[in-house]
């Protein structure tokens, strides 16, 4: 209209509503929400899982490793072997004072042989496995299979508990690891292995306390000192 002041270039042609609150871009926190997340449940990536690996036999270059001591473990096996035979000795030896057979008596030296070649093979196999347990700093080394050398490397993170154990005669060292797939896709033999162990001490991962060429009181003292606190150990 004629005598009415028009808008200049750049201006809004009609009076525009005062501006609301502002509303936050995208991404951004709406108000009263946190900035930034605050642990790995919020938006951090989760901490990654401690890295285990195995190898054909536990190496010795860590601070503390303990062997199989032969000496005992052969004393062991030939009480064993002798108490074998004087069992079938006995009532072969009634046997004999009541039918007058002596030959029947060839049958003690026989079965005697056999479980001295059963024994020897037990000693061959924990001979040339090498060490039972290696400790260090960062972890441990232990047996996945009690009678071979195969091995597995455990972080402490990677441990939930160490314990004792006693089965017959031997007293063993027990690692639980805290993930129950530890040691798995190692072969059908170690399954086995792992399965009996699981079933006399609670794990598949174990090494003698009282048949190694350190005391228990050594071993224990070790995992202990090493551990710093990091799994639970008793």
């Amino acid at each position: 209209m004629p005598g009415q002041p028009q808008p200049g270039p750049g201006w809004p042609a009609h009076p525009q509503p005062a501006p609301g609150p502002q509303q936050p871009g995208p991404g951004w926190p709406a108000p009263g929400q946190q900035a930034y997340p605050t642990g790995p449940g919020a938006g951090w990536p989760a901490q990654p899982p401690p890295v285990t690996r195995t190898a054909k036999r536990i190496p010795e270059d860590l601070p503390f490793v303990a062997r199989p001591n032969l000496g005992k473990r052969a004393l062991l096996l030939g009480a064993v072997t002798l108490l074998v035979g004087l069992v079938i000795a006995c009532p072969l030896g009634l046997a004999v004072s009541a039918d007058g057979d002596a030959a029947v008596l060839l049958v003690i030296p026989v079965i005697m042989l056999f479980f001295a070649l059963l024994m020897g093979l037990q000693l061959w196999l924990v001979s040339s496995g090498g060490p039972v347990l290696a400790v260090g700093p960062d972890g441990l080394w232990i047996k996945t299979r009690p009678t071979r050398g195969q091995a597995i490397w455990l972080p402490w993170a990677a441990i939930d508990r160490i314990y004792l154990r006693r089965w017959s005669l031997e007293k063993m060292v027990c690692v639980k690891p805290r993930d129950p797939r530890a040691g798995t896709g190692l072969g059908a033999f170690t399954a086995l292995d792992s399965g009996l162990q699981q079933a006399f001490f609670g794990t598949g991962f174990t090494a003698t306390a009282n048949f190694a060429d350190r005391s228990e009181e050594e071993i224990m003292r070790a995992v202990v000192g090493y551990a710093a606190g990091r799994c639970r150990v008793g």
